[in-house]
């Protein structure tokens, strides 16, 4: 495991209506107290197709893989500081195996869709994109264009 990285199996209660999974829960010990959704969005990715990786300075993602469709997520321990600096994961999730991710500052990460159909996801950062307003930078540090960039989805 990489310091700081969260990664939660999730459980889908089910009944004759379908089913209701928790994706956060502020009163959940495993979150740190200083984390709050600040927005929330759905994504949907095209069978084999990637998203990532990069990082944030001082965002945090959550990320939520219920399904349809199968990811495999790559996270990389990119903060000087950490105990586990230079640590990789990887980890499939999705329909078949829920799960929820944060990935804290420094941590670069990146996802790809392995299934047959769109995957979709659900993100809810702990901070605005662009700041309010969409006015300040994008905390954001592309890694996917850069040809030495030691992160890479295979």
């Amino acid at each position: 495991m990489i310091h700081g990285v969260i990664i939660k199996d999730l459980k889908k209660f089910e009944d004759n209506r379908g089913w209701l999974a928790e994706i956060y829960r502020e009163d959940d010990p495993e979150y740190s107290r200083d984390y709050r959704p600040a927005m929330a969005y759905v994504s949907v990715t095209q069978p084999g197709i990637a998203r990532g990786p990069h990082e944030h300075k001082k965002q945090s993602d959550l990320f939520v893989f219920l399904g349809p469709g199968k990811f495999r997520l790559y996270l990389w321990d990119n903060r000087k500081q950490s105990p586990t600096f230079g640590e990789k994961m990887e980890i499939e999730a999705g329909e078949d195996a829920p799960k929820m991710a944060v990935a804290p500052p420094g941590v670069v990460h990146g996802y790809k869709c392995v299934s047959d159909i769109p995957g979709w996801v659900i993100n809810l950062p702990d901070a605005l994109y662009a700041g309010k307003g969409r006015k300040e930078p994008v905390d954001e540090i592309r890694r996917e264009s850069d040809p030495q960039s030691p992160f890479k989805i295979e």
